[in-house]
C-alpha cells in the first residue's frame, strides 16, 4: 500500500476529487470538507494518510473522557497502518473556543507515525507545529485548550459536514480535504489519467491560437 500512498502526493486534491466523480461511486456533493476548514500549512504540499478518529469536549469542566482518553488514542493510532491522520470532532457546544491540538499532542502523534491532524475546531502552537512538518487542516487558532478530553475513539465521526470513519484515507492540500473511497487503486488512477488528459486537451485548445466557442463547445461533448 505504501506505493499508493506515494501516487496519492503526486495528484493534487481537485484533480482526485474529479477522477472520484469519474468514477461515480457517492454523490458529487459529498465527500469533502467545506471552506470553514482551512489548510494552515500548504507549503507542505499534500496531505495523505489513514484516519485515527475521535470526538472530544473542550470547554466545559465537567463531562465524560478523562486522561485514559489521550492513551487510548495513541494506543489507536500506534496500530493503524501508516501513515495516518489524527481527525477530532468536538462534540461540546462551545467549537469556536475548543484547541484540538498544540505542540505537545503533535510531538506524540508524530513519535507514533501521524502526519496530521484534522479537526472542526481550532488548534495552536502554530510555530512550533510548522517546525515539526506536522499539517494541520481546522477552522483557525485559539491560545487555550480550555478543559480538553477525548471522550471516545475509533467510531465515525463528522467534521463540518463530512463523514469519516476510522482507517479511511484522507487526501488533502491548500485547495481543500476529501475521502478517499474504498475502491481498486487502479480504477482511481486510470480516472486520473483520464481527467488530465481530458483537462489537457481542453485547455491546448483554449490556450491556442485557434479557439472558438464554438470549437469548444464541440469539445465538451466529445
Amino acid at each position: 500500500m505504501q506505493d499508493w500512498i506515494e501516487y496519492l502526493k503526486t495528484v493534487d486534491t481537485p484533480t482526485l476529487s474529479n477522477a472520484i466523480e469519474v468514477l461515480d461511486v457517492r454523490p458529487r456533493a459529498q465527500g469533502f470538507t467545506p471552506l470553514q476548514v482551512r489548510c494552515l500549512f500548504p507549503e507542505f504540499g499534500r496531505m495523505v494518510g489513514y484516519a485515527v478518529t475521535a470526538q472530544v469536549e473542550t470547554v466545559t469542566q465537567t463531562g465524560p473522557g478523562g486522561p485514559e482518553g489521550h492513551i487510548e488514542l495513541y494506543r489507536q493510532l500506534e496500530q493503524m497502518p501508516k501513515p495516518a491522520v489524527i481527525v477530532l470532532q468536538e462534540i461540546g457546544g462551545f467549537p469556536d473556543y475548543a484547541a484540538h491540538c498544540g505542540e505537545v499532542m503533535a510531538t506524540f502523534f508524530t513519535k507514533l507515525g501521524a502526519v496530521g491532524l484534522v479537526s472542526d475546531s481550532a488548534v495552536r502552537d502554530i510555530p512550533e507545529v510548522r517546525a515539526m512538518g506536522f499539517h494541520y487542516f481546522a477552522r483557525g487558532v485559539c491560545a487555550s485548550h480550555a478543559n480538553f478530553r477525548i471522550v471516545r475513539c475509533g467510531m465515525p465521526v463528522t467534521v463540518c459536514g463530512m463523514p469519516v470513519t476510522q482507517g479511511e484515507l484522507l487526501h488533502g492540500d491548500e485547495n481543500g480535504l476529501i475521502t478517499v473511497p474504498f475502491v481498486d487503486p487502479e480504477r482511481i488512477k486510470t480516472a486520473v489519467n483520464s481527467v488530465r488528459d481530458r483537462e489537457r486537451k481542453i485547455m491546448d485548445y483554449v490556450r491556442g491560437p485557434n479557439f472558438t466557442i464554438d470549437g469548444f463547445e464541440g469539445k465538451i461533448y466529445e
